[in-house]
């Protein structure tokens, strides 16, 4: 996957891969007609709420509440197992489906996490070159100590050159 757009938006690509996936097990949930399709019509409704939620956070290109959505998709698809609204046939393929898009969002998750890392240290490293040029910058603006004169110590040679006699 491609690391994250500018903006903080993920890959187009990435997001619309996830709507599909997305869109099949909305599918795969679809079919609740009378005849037997392992799926009774309540579960089917509730499950397909949750498949939308899902849909709409991938398309939303939000990973992490499609995630998140997933996880109530599948609580909600294994209360309807366990009180017999679901087959164990309809279960599998709803499961089958529903890994798919779990492991598209959690990639696509996982390359905008490395992006946010990644502009993050970018971040630090241009502000930490910030501080070094203003701390050089500072440094450099400190007016230097003049030098003080010492004073004659009184061994001039009082006007006498070299080389002069005094006779």
């Amino acid at each position: 996957m491609k690391p994250a757009r500018k903006g903080g938006r993920y890959p187009a690509r990435a997001s619309a891969q996830a709507a599909t996936v997305a869109l099949l097990l909305a599918g795969s949930l679809s079919a609740c007609g009378p005849s037997d399709t392992g799926l009774k019509p309540d579960a089917a409704r509730q499950l397909q709420e949750r498949v939308m939620g899902v849909s709409q956070a991938a398309a939303g290109n939000d990973p992490a509440a499609g995630l998140a959505a997933l996880d109530a998709l599948e609580a909600d698809l294994a209360a309807a197992v366990g009180k017999g609204e679901v087959s164990d046939e309809r279960r599998r393929s709803i499961m089958t489906a529903a890994a798919a898009v779990r492991a598209d969002l959690a990639a696509v998750k996982a390359a905008a996490d490395a992006a946010a890392a990644k502009a993050a240290q970018e971040a630090a490293a241009v502000q930490e070159q910030a501080a070094a040029e203003a701390a050089a910058s500072e440094a450099a603006t400190v007016a230097p100590v003049p030098a003080v004169p010492t004073p004659a110590d009184g061994k001039g040679n009082d006007g006498k050159g070299k080389g002069k006699d005094d006779d």
